[in-house]
């Protein structure tokens, strides 16, 4: 029998004892010894560069600029097109876009939306005009509010967007593509929506619709028969950091509820801290074609 115990206190070091089968034979031998701040010095330190590794892993899924591809088919797509691309981009917050993106999505889209909380309190108007003026290079940008974007002052926002020629839509209809596709935008559900069937009476039935909603949970206050083919939507951030895959809201995806296609996005910035885990920054260029038969 073998056995292995160490010194009581300071670990000075560790016996190895054994006796034999008949208990008639012992030996006792010191290992060499280790002293307990040294070996205390080389644990803390393992932790530390730990914690070091994954503060900087999620300050890169914070900081990253992936671009998601996705194609979208719909039978009710409109026939007169081969197909419409969207650059979506929601949850800016303190951001600034870098040019990666930007070069990287020129000449693809045919509009940009931007899905909410382009802004947040204290985020400096430069930067704000920095990035829509970024976005304008790519395609005509379309804006819908989120709720940080209600913490800056509204109507110097709003100049700003006259400035770049940006379309803001708050429960308002843009119709586009020879009127076959209709943008409807609404206003954050922070705020008093008016009855959501007026909006979308504006569009028209024999249209196909494109419902823009910071908040993913429009999908539970959409009136019946309400003809909407795709909903795209932000604000979670999936959920920003996700222990073990758990977190505060669903990780970003692209759903069918209803008989609609919603996409949430994790968006490209972050609330608090410039932190993310299991949800990384994202932008989407999303095209839309009509499903084969």
């Amino acid at each position: 029998m073998i056995c292995l115990f160490h010194t009581q206190g300071v670990i000075d070091g560790f016996y190895h004892l054994t006796i034999s089968e008949d208990e008639k034979k012992i030996e006792v031998s010191l290992y060499p010894p280790v002293k307990a701040s040294v070996l205390m010095m080389f644990i803390l330190t393992i932790i530390i560069l730990c914690i070091l590794a994954l503060l900087f892993y999620m300050i890169s899924n914070a900081f990253g600029n992936l671009v998601k591809e996705e194609e979208l088919q719909f039978s009710n797509f409109p026939l007169e097109l081969d197909s419409f691309t969207i650059f979506f981009i929601s949850d800016i917050h303190r951001r600034t876009i870098t040019d990666a993106i930007i070069n990287n999505i020129k000449n693809k889209a045919d509009i940009v939306v931007i899905g909410g909380d382009l802004a947040e309190k204290d985020v400096p108007f430069a930067r704000i005009s920095e990035n829509l003026e970024k976005l304008t290079t790519i395609a005509p940008v379309f804006f819908i509010w989120g709720n940080n974007d209600y913490e800056v002052d509204l109507q110097h926002l709003q100049d700003v967007f006259s400035k770049y020629g940006i379309t803001e839509l708050k429960n308002d209809v843009y119709f586009m593509e020879n009127d076959h596709i209709a943008l409807i935008g609404v206003d954050d559900l922070t705020q008093e929506l008016p009855p959501l069937e007026l909006v979308f009476d504006i569009a028209g039935e024999n249209i196909f619709r494109i419902l823009l909603s910071h908040n993913p949970d429009i999908n539970n206050r959409l009136p019946e028969n309400n003809r909407i083919s795709l909903i795209l939507s932000g604000h979670t951030h999936g959920g920003q950091i996700r222990i073990f895959g758990f977190g505060p809201y669903e990780i970003g995806q692209i759903k069918k509820e209803n008989g609609i296609t919603h996409l949430i996005s994790n968006g490209y910035g972050t609330s608090l801290l410039p932190l993310r885990l299991g949800a990384k920054a994202e932008t989407h260029l999303i095209t839309l074609k009509r499903k084969r038969s």
